[in-house]
């Protein structure tokens, strides 16, 4: 979704920059934008033209537009309608109600902080809208719940509200802030795949109300912007995406929760960076970036849990080898000596 709400207006790019790239955003978020015009008595075309949708395009069921596409159209849109909420609210948002929210949670020392400030100025502006952080365990949260029916909106509302709020997380800290799911409270609408592009991790729908939810270690995070980076986004000409951030300020802690989590589904750098929604080559090159490499941190993991296991339970060694990560028996013996200079059993026996 763009981030145009809070972006001052930037030249339309050309034809080949429009359309270039993967058309995954959903037309069915364009078709609720014409609503939008068609309620405040305002003609959508010019800004269809600018984004280049055509009439046939839009009515078309399945249909998507690049990333471009929408971020042009978005623009045009909270421009004309003076609404950076794009209908979705009971009360317009006048051009520049992102940027303010954005700059009111700037002085935040913390990520944790610049979302609950920005979560509660928000609702300041949009009553019939609330967002709050919620933290359980280790998994943080960002809730939206709405307090009347937005109809043929609800899309629209909830998946523009939740990816601003993302993107902007990730600006603050400088970091891709990787979602552990995402959750909407309407049936899956029938370009369902779309939403693992929109906002990585699985998706649940039906759900009571809508959110995102990711590592709450990434909270303590310092916000990591300051008043000059603002003035500079504020002018920027490309949308503020999660996916622009390469690194992962928490790579290294997601590494050892998917190792111990998951040691199946880690057997190696290839599995591993496909849970991690990246690549092997860009997950050995950040965790070189942060001081560590994927075989410490998998001896790491697997010496914990293997010790644990030996001391706690009576589990046979091929059992305690397998729930450790190990594919076989041998590499979890040959492993175990390197770590201590003896056998798992003859370890557990002394």
């Amino acid at each position: 979704m763009s981030q145009a709400a809070i972006r001052r207006p930037a030249p339309l790019p050309d034809a080949a920059r429009l359309l270039g790239g993967p058309a995954l955003t959903p037309m069915a978020l364009i078709r609720a934008m014409v609503l939008a015009y068609e309620a405040r008595g305002v003609d959508p075309s010019g800004a269809l033209e600018q984004a280049q949708i055509t009439p046939a395009q839009l009515k078309k069921p399945g249909a998507s537009i690049t990333a471009t596409q929408m971020e042009v159209i978005s623009g045009a849109a909270m421009r004309e309608l003076d609404d950076e909420g794009l209908g979705c609210f009971a009360r317009p948002l006048p051009w520049g109600s992102y940027g303010m929210l954005a700059r009111a949670s700037l002085s935040s020392p913390t990520l944790g902080v610049a979302l609950k400030r920005w979560c509660r100025h928000h609702g300041l502006l949009a009553p019939d809208a609330t967002l709050t952080l919620e933290v359980v365990g280790d998994v943080a949260s960002i809730a939206l719940r709405l307090h009347r029916d937005p109809g043929p909106m609800a899309e629209l509302c909830a998946v523009s509200l939740l990816r601003n709020i993302h993107g902007l997380a990730s600006w603050y800290v400088d970091s891709r802030v990787a979602l552990l799911g995402a959750q909407f409270p309407y049936a899956a609408p029938r370009h369902a795949d779309a939403y693992g592009v929109l906002f990585d991790g699985p998706t649940r729908f039906d759900a009571e109300h809508a959110a995102i939810h990711f590592d709450a270690r990434y909270l303590s995070l310092p916000v990591r912007r300051d008043e000059a980076a603002m003035n500079q986004l504020l002018q920027r000409a490309l949308p503020l995406t999660v996916r622009s951030y390469r690194r992962d300020r928490l790579l290294v802690q997601r590494v050892r929760q998917v190792l111990a989590s998951r040691p199946q589904d880690a057997h190696n750098a290839s599995d591993l960076a496909a849970v991690l929604n990246t690549s092997p080559r860009t997950l050995h090159r950040q965790l070189k970036d942060e001081g560590a490499s994927l075989q410490s941190l998998k001896d790491e993991v697997r010496r914990q849990r293997a010790t644990e296991l030996l001391l706690r339970t009576k589990r046979p060694i091929k059992q305690v080898a397998e729930a450790a990560g190990f594919q076989n028996e041998k590499s979890f013996i040959r492993a175990f000596k390197g770590w201590t200079g003896k056998s798992p059993g003859d370890w557990r026996g002394q």
